[in-house]
């Protein structure tokens, strides 16, 4: 019988929950919105199979990518509407042409991400572009395995963990079966999600459009977007990624599952075929692919998975695992939690506003943001002298004055004392 004693071991892939042939285990969802198996003890016959299939406890080996290349799709739309190369979309293509299913993360109608499939292209269109929400997995896996049993080719893409519980949940290879991870930073509360949209919006359903990643200005300075409907009026809400506080939350840590700060799915260990991601330091490796609309990074894990090198209307080129790996860290390690991770979500249901708990909590330490309101400040300061800059672990501030009056009272003005070690 699955029991989850401590939460950082359950990734809430379901697999477990799937493979019950009792049907008495229900993902349920914790105070912080994270779905846990949860089991109906009386109706339980002790057959083990929810542990067997689970990834946590059954992790499986590293494993190295046998080809790493960077990827466009020379479809300038397609590539617009992808996170970053529009290799997905690619992939999805080939296997719907060919009478295949292809499995992918979208938004239900309250705006919460889940995994589902599809059978044509214009039902893969809600499978584009990044989703930062935890996707409830519902029962895709069995989905999944009647269609491999049908013969049908399958196309899975999900998160690392949620491929590595696929496998586990199959307990065997399927021939006609490619499965797609991309490189994950962490899978953020659908509860803070809601909290959010509900918040920032009365009537959620209005909701025509969100985009957590849009590039129509920059793929390196994306923006955060949503499009709303209020009183027959269209409503934009537009925000860079650093100044949206859902954001602001996801990119700090805040909101993670627990067992993201200790995943058990890095480097290569769900054995995907392909692992698809944004090439950061794409400007240092290959800088004339560097457009800033968008280039991929691809691993191909497996011999099935050199599929990728067949794809029309891309443009590959190779490099090598040692290059990309130290510009990428998060194929290989971990985040850290948030210092005051548990503090956002002991007041979570106790403040009328997430939008202001998570300010709240993302806000700079007073050291840190005194640092650079004096960097600001600087070009106002001792004009005539040489300035130089200072290291923020070399700032030791010994007092603030929020009102010298050195110039008047009415003059008053903010003055730092600090001592700067050599």
């Amino acid at each position: 019988m699955i029991e989850i004693m401590n939460l950082q071991q359950c990734c809430g892939c379901g697999a477990c929950a799937q493979s019950c042939p009792k049907h008495c285990i229900t993902m349920t969802a914790d105070n912080e919105g994270f779905l846990y198996p949860v089991v109906e003890k009386d109706k339980c016959i002790d057959c083990g199979l929810c542990e067997k299939v689970c990834p946590e406890l059954h992790p499986m080996g590293e494993h190295r990518p046998i080809k790493v290349a960077a990827v466009v799709n020379k479809n300038e739309t397609v590539r617009l509407r992808s996170s970053s190369g529009g290799v997905f979309f690619a992939l999805a293509q080939t296997v719907i042409c060919e009478g295949g299913i292809v499995f992918g993360a979208r938004f239900d109608e309250h705006w919460q991400v889940v995994i589902d499939y599809a059978e044509t292209m214009d039902e893969v269109e809600a499978f584009m572009g990044s989703k930062y929400v935890q996707a409830s997995i519902g029962n895709t896996y069995s989905d999944a395995r009647r269609f491999l049993h049908e013969g049908r080719k399958v196309l899975f893409s999900g998160t690392p963990c949620q491929i590595a519980g696929l496998h586990r949940f199959l307990r065997k290879s399927f021939d006609n079966l490619l499965t797609v991870d991309f490189i994950c930073h962490g899978t953020p509360s659908p509860k803070v999600w809601d909290k959010y949209l509900k918040e920032q919006f009365l009537q959620p359903e209005n909701i025509k459009n969100v985009n957590f990643k849009n590039k129509v200005k920059s793929w390196k300075n994306y923006g955060f977007h949503i499009i709303y409907e209020e009183k027959g009026e269209t409503i934009f809400l537009q925000s860079s990624f650093r100044e949206n506080p859902y954001m602001k939350a996801f990119l700090s840590d805040l909101i993670l599952r627990p067992s993201c700060y200790s995943c058990n799915a890095k480097s290569g260990r769900s054995h995907s075929d392909i692992t698809i991601a944004d090439f950061w330091g794409i400007d240092k490796v290959f800088p004339y692919m560097d457009d800033d609309k968008g280039t991929g990074l691809v691993f191909v894990n497996s011999e099935k998975g050199k599929f990728i090198f067949n794809l029309p209307d891309m443009w590959i080129t190779e490099t090598d695992y040692e290059t990309v790996k130290p510009l990428n860290p998060a194929c290989y390690r971990s985040v850290q939690p948030h210092p005051k991770r548990k503090q956002f979500f002991r007041q979570l249901d106790k403040k009328s506003s997430v939008i202001e708990l998570i300010l709240n909590c993302t806000k700079p330490p007073l050291k840190y943001r005194l640092y650079a309101f004096m960097v600001k400040c600087k070009k106002n300061i001792n004009r005539d002298s040489p300035m130089r800059s200072i290291p923020i672990h070399d700032l030791e501030i010994c007092s603030i004055s929020f009102r010298n009056k050195c110039n008047g009272w009415k003059e008053f003005s903010l003055v730092i004392n600090v001592h700067i070690e050599k």
